[in-house]
């Protein structure tokens, strides 16, 4: 680089600008600038001719819209670099096939600084060096003067001035959050309102708002936060604040002393050598102060009965008050019902002065009905949030989240209390690792590898002694009405069976009628008896429970009644209000009411905002009521209603999440079913993933229950959420289940679909034989149909598949029958693929030009049809072939290129992919600490997605250690490998 150069500054975060010195130069008109901002966005890339065009005019080209741009480039030329060398050549623009390239000192462009400037700010931040992060943070900010590409026409300026201002926006909140976390909240509330005005729909910013005014001694301004974000949300989105939001909001509206504002964070280091701009060697993370939980559910204030229960439990800790010599564990266990967790929380709060560190509490779910128990690393990232752990600094894997809880504990008093647990396995990470703590937990289940693995001791529950129900019923009712129908008493119950469940649920009806005598409230028991079978062993549901049910049943309105039993036809965990308002055909409005009411008539759980649930008990109850109420047609069509509702919605989904990929024909939608809508691809993932146990229901309902259209629409529009998630064994089960739905109804359309995406799911599981033999029946069922452009992506994905085995002649056979395909048919989204996957076998061949040259050529038609999945992927294989080449310095550029695309998309897989490959590339090159980087987030996520290449990580980062710097010790991947699986091949 000269000096000439270098003196010479752009910017394009604002108007685009120049300037020589102190000198501004007159880049000319607003479509010669934005050639200019092509050419600096490269970043010393080549910038094709056509790009350019694309750049400034789109599709609206002028007749002469190549001289005009080639004019354009010579003013800028001449602007820019008024000399030139001795032998003629170009210093800074520089032409290079039929493009351009702009060559760039390190500091010339204003966005490289403001990137710098926000890498050094988050590595600050994160070793705990807050002030220093918050001066390069308002330094990168203020590096801004407006708008990025501010006045200039085109698409560039459209699409890469909304993602640098929306980078510009993330970097706010993150200077924002780092202000509020060093004690500044106050200073920056006002700010903090204008833009959560500006900007509703940012839940950061409410969060952040929220945090800054309650620290600020504003709790019910931060609660009005909330609540106007919430509305805005459900009005225009039809969903609810994300986990973070609604967590903050409780925790405020429960005082959460954890919220109060953090201790001032140690004094930033000295400027020099071992300041904050040597980087090379970050401190260690600050550790995180433990906060003091008290998350116990409310104590019942009735509590009676139970004690030989409590007698046993209390004795398992010493009488005097002195922490326990070891992990005492208490598994209480009995028939649902039965009252296990009233005792566990009765229990807990007479405890509670003998753990002075905190309580934590968990429902694990672990007997929902739909299996949406709640896993260990779930209930681990709750235990830690608790414990004060922000988010960024919980770890991925159960492993390392495991030993972070247990360190948390360690020489503390706590007790955990995990309620209804499935079994051993869900329960055994959530133990605590040291002495000190007691562990309480129920389930329906004897835990027997608990008591033998953890010396847990069992408390068995039965049913409560006559005595104990006796005193239940007076405790609720008072102690005169019992006495004074000593018979009618003892025939309640009778008919409840000594159930604590049962006796509540007729407790409450008599309390809510003071006027009936018990007499009366015997006889609706005997006279409901055998209309709900009785407790038996296990799970079953008894006659008495279904009477006393009936009372909340009746007691409510016509409308909420009639939503209450079609609840009982839908299959999945929980039910939205959206969703609910299909299948019962009633506005949005309407059915938010009816389950409001439903919920204070404790008919309904809201387990989370927005979120509504029936106990398993209810929801048997709810489905007999459908039964017995509803006409056949009638309840036909409301599960019509649901299963529309949730395809229609996931089809609304599936172009933000798989944009330009060929949409599959739907059904019409059935009268009163209103779908959701998206804006972004974020918020369409989010619905995929709070729906994803409904989906998955919802496609086993659709085949079962005579809807094989549904059942195999479904999973194919689902196909892109199940993939960037890494749901393989969803995909794979909901898959299989429309692939069987489709044969049985004959329907050949749906069984070609069905196959092609079934095959995709098993190669995302690394099933590639039957994924091969997937595809191989998906091209016959094609080629019947007469779909040419669909067997030719069955074509091209069999290739793709013996790519990944290895199967290299047969890999380049079917791709290029497929490419050949794509090319008659004339479709380029297709082409590119194609492009891609035979590049790829180029470079495992060592046929190196023509795997550069193929990928170039993919390239070029992915990013002009908006392929950026795939594009990701080219870029990554682009970069291996330059590693093989021993051209690192190339080959890491093209891998960071394919991180930014992957991450854009949500590519989490081929994130993870290549990030591997930038650690061989990084080794290669001899710097082996930024390999050892590039592989701890590639482990941290395979490890997250449970992935399989996660062990094949673990052992490069294990050979770095006694060799690090020397390629043998953690060797390229060879020709013919790789680490995984990263294309998207399967669609259009």
């Amino acid at each position: 680089m000269n000096g000439y150069e270098a003196s010479v500054r752009f910017a394009v975060l604002g108007p685009v600008r120049a300037w020589r010195g102190g000198h501004e130069l007159d880049l000319g008109s607003p479509q010669q600038r934005a050639v200019l901002a092509a050419l600096l966005l490269r970043r010393g890339r080549a910038v094709a001719l056509a790009e350019l065009l694309d750049a400034v005019w789109g599709e609206e080209q002028p007749a002469a819209a190549v001289s005009v741009l080639r004019t354009y480039v010579s003013r800028l030329r001449k602007v820019i670099e008024p000399g030139r060398d001795a032998d003629g050549t170009r210093r800074m623009v520089v032409s290079v096939g039929d493009g351009y390239l702009i060559r760039l000192p390190a500091d010339g462009l204003d966005l490289t600084v403001f990137e710098q400037l926000v890498t050094r700010a988050r590595t600050l931040r994160d070793a705990g060096e807050l002030s220093a992060a918050a001066e390069l943070l308002r330094a990168a900010l203020d590096g801004w003067q407006g708008t990025a590409l501010a006045g200039l026409p085109g698409p560039l300026a459209e699409s890469e001035g909304s993602r640098l201002n929306e980078e510009r926006l993330a970097t706010l909140e993150t200077w924002l959050d780092v202000e509020v976390a060093r004690g500044r909240h106050g200073e920056v509330v006002a700010e903090l309102i204008a833009l959560t005005g500006k900007y509703p729909l940012r839940e950061q910013l409410c969060r952040l708002l929220m945090l800054a005014l309650y620290r600020s001694g504003r709790q019910a301004e931060a609660l009005a936060a909330y609540r106007e974000t919430r509305a805005t949300l459900v009005a225009e989105l039809g969903i609810e604040p994300g986990a973070p939001l609604q967590d903050l909001h409780d925790r405020i509206l429960a005082a959460d002393a954890t919220l109060a504002a953090s201790r001032p964070e140690r004094p930033a280091a000295p400027e020099g050598p071992e300041g904050p701009d040597a980087l090379s060697a970050p401190a260690a993370p600050a550790v995180v102060p433990a906060a003091r939980p008290a998350q116990l559910p409310a104590d019942l204030p009735a509590f009676v009965g139970r004690c030989a229960e409590l007698d046993r439990a209390r004795a398992l800790l010493a009488e005097q008050d002195e922490p326990p010599s070891s992990v005492v564990i208490s598994s209480i266990g009995g028939m649902a019902g039965i009252g296990k967790t009233t005792l566990a929380v009765h229990w807990a709060h007479q405890m509670t002065d003998r753990f002075p560190d905190g309580q934590l509490y968990v429902n694990l779910r672990g007997f929902d009905p739909t299996g949406s128990l709640v896993t260990p690393d779930e209930a681990i990232r709750t235990f830690l949030g608790a414990l004060g752990v922000p988010p960024p600094r919980i770890p991925a894997g159960l492993d390392a989240q495991t030993a972070l809880y247990r360190s948390m504990l360690a020489q503390r008093r706590m007790l955990v209390l995990l309620d209804n647990a499935r079994d051993t396995d869900q329960v055994r990470p959530l133990l605590p690792g040291s002495p000190g703590c007691l562990v309480i937990v129920t389930s329906r289940n004897q835990l027997t590898g608990l008591v033998v693995g953890e010396g847990a001791h069992p408390l068995p529950l039965d049913q409560l002694t006559p005595a104990e129900a006796h005193d239940l019923l007076a405790a609720r009712l008072g102690a005169d009405r019992p006495a004074a129908e000593p018979r009618a008493t003892e025939e309640i119950i009778t008919w409840c069976a000594r159930l604590p469940l049962a006796l509540a649920i007729v407790a409450a009806h008599a309390v809510a009628h003071p006027g009936f005598p018990l007499s009366a409230i015997a006889k609706e028991l005997r006279d409901s008896h055998g209309s709900l079978d009785a407790f038996a062993s296990g799970d079953d549901i008894t006659t008495d429970v279904r009477a006393v049910f009936s009372w909340s049943y009746k007691a409510v309105s016509a409308p909420a009644a009639r939503l209450f039993r079609l609840l009982g036809l839908h299959s999945g965990p929980d039910i939205s209000a959206p969703a609910a308002a299909a299948l019962a055909g009633l506005p949005l409005r309407e059915a938010r009411g009816l389950l409001v009411e439903l919920t204070r008539a404790n008919l309904l759980t809201e387990h989370f905002p927005g979120r509504h649930a029936l106990h398993d008990l209810l929801r048997v109850y709810a489905a007999e009521r459908a039964d017995a109420e509803e006409t056949p047609p009638e309840r036909e069509r409301a599960v019509g209603r649901l299963l529309a509702w949730y395809l229609h919605t996931a089809d609304a989904a599936y172009p933000h999440i798989t944009p330009q990929r060929r949409r599959i024909p739907l059904e019409p939608l059935p009268d009163l079913c209103r779908p959701l809508e998206f804006t972004t691809h974020e918020q369409a993932l989010d619905w995929c993933e709070t729906e994803r146990a409904n989906l998955v229901a919802a496609v086993h309902r659709a085949a079962g229950s005579g809807r094989p259209g549904t059942a195999w629409r479904l999973p194919a529009v689902l196909w892109g959420f199940f993939y960037l998630r890494s749901h393989t064994h969803d995909w794979v089960d909901t898959a299989r289940a429309g692939l069987a739905a489709a044969r049985a109804d004959g329907d050949l359309r749906g069984e070609a679909q069905g196959l092609a995406d079934l095959a995709a799911a098993l190669r995302g599981s690394g099933r590639f034989d039957e994924a091969a033999d997937h595809f191989r029946q998906a091209m016959v069922a094609y080629r019947d149909l007469g779909d040419t452009d669909a067997r030719a992506s069955a074509v091209t994905n069999l290739g793709d598949t013996y790519l990944q085995t290895g199967r290299l002649d047969k890999a380049v056979e079917y791709i290029r029958r497929g490419l050949a395909v794509e090319r008659v048919v004339g479709t380029p989204w297709g082409e590119g693929i194609c492009l891609c996957n035979l590049g790829d076998v180029y470079q495992r061949l060592g046929r190196f030009d023509e795997a550069v040259e193929c990928l170039e050529q993919s390239l070029d038609l992915l990013r002009a049809n908006g392929n950026r999945w795939v594009e990701g992927v080219t870029l990554d294989i682009l970069g291996t072939v330059h590693r093989r080449l021993h051209r690192y310095d190339d080959a890491v550029e093209y891998y960071h290129e394919a991180l930014k695309t992957h991450r854009d998309v949500g590519n989490r897989w081929g994130e993870g992919h290549t990030l591997g490959n930038l650690g061989d590339a990084q080794l290669s090159a001899d710097e082996p600490e930024a390999a050892r980087d590039s592989w701890r987030q590639a482990l941290a996520i395979f490890t997250e997605f449970d992935h399989r290449d996660a062990e094949k990580i673990r052992e490069r980062l294990g050979r770095l250690a006694p060799a690090a710097g020397h390629d043998q010790a953690a060797p390229p991947v060879r020709a013919g490998t790789r680490p995984g699986d990263t294309r998207t091949t399967d669609g259009r």
